[in-house]
């Protein structure tokens, strides 16, 4: 029975890995966040009228999962970070800004670098995500992937996870103490 289990877990964790593919994405990012400080979450929802472009069961579920997996706690009260996306069905003009990659102006912390603006001409079907800094009252991270990189189908749910975890991928910040199982305790000012 043992000979049966091992091939047979092998095959099934391959055929998993086979239905996700890793599509291009841009990110940019403030050099006033402090990423390596960060240990709580929640997702952003829209006041007033619903946005339906802000609001997927899929992706926030894709979100919230690999959050956990950095040992990022969700909480509705005072979170670190507040993370809100957007789906884009139609094209779109966009700012962004060519940086140094984050691993390594965390290194340095120099916020004195200065950004350099570029703009992007979007097609249909661009996923936005954006990490704000709630105490700071400031977007911190975003990241982004559309048709001009690989195709979303906003109505297919392993094209969404496949676009979220591609997305999330650049965001390689482990929570505060995660690894080091020393999570700080929490600070009852934030």
């Amino acid at each position: 029975m043992r000979k049966f289990v091992t091939p047979a877990v092998l095959v099934i964790l391959l055929s998993s890995c086979l239905g996700y593919k890793e599509l291009p994405v841009e990110y940019d990012y403030s050099y006033r966040g402090n990423f390596k400080k960060y240990r709580t979450f929640e997702i952003m929802r829209p006041l007033g009228l619903e946005d339906s472009s802000m609001m997927n069961a899929v992706i926030e579920k894709s979100i919230i999962s690999r959050m956990r997996f950095l040992g990022y706690k969700q909480s509705e009260t005072r979170p670190h970070l507040i993370i809100g996306f957007k789906m884009y069905n139609d094209s779109l003009k966009f700012n962004g800004y060519n940086q140094p990659d984050i691993e390594e102006w965390v290194r340095s912390q120099n916020e004195n670098l200065n950004y350099e603006q570029q703009k992007y001409n979007l097609k249909t079907g661009t996923l936005l995500i954006q990490f704000f800094d709630r105490r700071q009252n400031r977007s911190i991270w975003q990241g982004y992937a559309t048709t001009m990189y690989g195709n979303i189908d906003f109505h297919n749910n392993r094209h969404l996870k496949n676009a979220v975890i591609s997305i999330l991928d650049k965001y390689r910040f482990w929570a505060d103490g995660f690894i080091e199982g020393t999570a700080p305790v929490e600070d009852k000012g934030l």
